[in-house]
């Protein structure tokens, strides 16, 4: 514990640039204290004789590791619980690890008598859809982690699912609407057993899922909450013993239901919907964990506005070591992934496309979709452009997966039935002298659009 008059030196372990992060960060030093953004410009730990050693000094750790969209969420864990072992840690690995895997999550609270809905995890393709039946003609079809509703399909339960997309394990779970026309679901943000915010989310059109990632339009309605669904929102978030989480609960016919817990929920649409920021709060948790002192009416004060501009404690960039950023071909062999099955292809890399796109029948094959939205792409001497289907789709390339919202197209007349844009290239360097088919398919590349 420190001394109530000394400052806390709050760590946020933190890989990212997300606003939450420096909003957090921002809050710390608005309220006296001393924020240390952990990265990996910054950041060692070091054992000599014995003796754990952490760099840069730190009181207490607020842990904002985002697992749920990373490729090696294990990895993750581990650095996680490395600070766990030095430092009193906000959201801990352990509950962290059960709120990423959304199946986890369930058996969790539906074990504590925490209304769910009914779902169904199998290892076996056979036992998966052996149990299709008994979710209706409609149902919900995620894959275990995911985030941004990415790894989230409502499927027609006539066709048999996988029990993996990609690399990610996924279940069957049971559709709850009230209104089949109007999507809408309840975030409610919770901080140390107190509920911050509370927000109606609403699907953008032509879609169902309703995260503000995807353009859900937020209401506040925090004043408005029903009694039983706060009541379930701040037990839900006890029994998974979290320091700070966004509770997701979709009302049915017979009650709330807890969809999924974030730990990592962003703060832009409970921000906009209640004109409330969740960062005070939580950095007023972590320096009152170690003993620190804070003014309530200060957290109350600056919980008015999301300060995300760049934090004073952010580290000196580092410049990336030759070889850290992984190579891509020009012509890559990946393997594309959907609801119904995952194929080989063969993918070109195009660093001039903003998004990826797919074939249209290599789509179908594999179950991509549903379709999300519609974009509208220029191709060639066509200034309007052309409109095309938008879905989700697994993209594996060297056992890395990437989950992007791909364009479908007709591609039938090019060469390969997957074009990579730098929604997947951004993670890459791109030797174009390195192709994954043959020389003899250079002509005909060089045709191609």
């Amino acid at each position: 514990m420190t001394n109530a008059d000394d400052p806390v030196r709050v760590g946020v372990l933190s890989l990212h640039n997300s606003k939450e992060t420096k909003a957090i960060l921002n809050a710390v030093e608005d309220l006296g204290h001393t924020p240390v953004w952990l990265r990996r410009e910054n950041t060692a730990v070091s054992i000599r004789d014995s003796e754990v050693g952490v760099e840069p000094e730190i009181d207490v750790v607020a842990n904002r590791l985002l697992l749920s969209n990373t490729e090696e969420p294990a990895e993750g864990l581990g650095l996680a619980a490395t600070f766990e072992r030095i430092r009193p840690m906000l959201n801990r690995p352990g509950p962290t690890l059960t709120a990423i895997h959304k199946f986890a999550t369930a058996a969790r609270l539906a074990d504590w008598n925490v209304r769910v809905p009914d779902a169904l995890l199998a290892l076996s393709n056979d036992r998966l859809n052996r149990g299709r039946e008994q979710f209706g003609d409609v149902g919900v079809y995620k894959t275990a982690i995911g985030t941004h509703g990415g790894g989230t399909w409502k499927v027609d339960l006539d066709e048999p699912v996988n029990p993996k997309v990609g690399n990610r394990q996924a279940f069957l779970q049971e559709l709850i609407e009230r209104d089949a026309t109007e999507h809408r679901d309840l975030r409610v943000y919770v901080v140390d057993d107190r509920m911050v915010g509370a927000m109606h989310r609403y699907a953008p059109e032509g879609d169902w899922r309703t995260n503000v990632a995807l353009g859900g339009a937020v209401e506040n309605v925090t004043d408005e909450i029903p009694d039983e669904a706060r009541e379930t929102a701040l037990y839900a978030a006890d029994v998974m013993d979290l320091d700070y989480v966004g509770v997701d609960l979709i009302e049915g016919t017979d009650g709330w239901h807890v969809l999924e817990m974030n730990p990592t929920a962003g703060f832009k649409g409970l921000y906009e919907a209640t004109g409330r920021s969740p960062a005070p709060y939580i950095a007023k948790l972590a320096i009152e964990r170690v003993g620190g002192e804070v003014d309530d009416d200060r957290v109350a004060e600056i919980a008015t506005t999301l300060d995300d501009s760049t934090p004073s404690s952010m580290p000196r960039p580092e410049r990336p070591a030759p070889g850290q950023t992984p190579l891509i071909g020009y012509i890559e062999d990946v393997v594309v992934s959907g609801t119904s099955g995952s194929r080989s292809a063969l993918a070109k890399s195009d660093t001039g496309a903003t998004r990826t796109s797919i074939d249209t029948s290599l789509a179908a094959e594999i179950g991509a979709g549903p379709i999300k939205s519609m974009t509208r792409v220029r191709s060639g001497s066509s200034k309007s452009g052309k409109a095309r289907p938008v879905v989700d789709l697994v993209v594996g390339i060297g056992g890395t997966q990437h989950t992007v919202t791909a364009s479908v197209e007709d591609r039938s007349h090019m060469s390969y039935p997957l074009l990579l844009g730098r929604d997947i290239l951004q993670h890459y360097q791109v030797d174009v002298r390195r192709r994954a088919d043959s020389d003899d398919a250079a002509e005909a590349e060089r045709l191609e659009e």
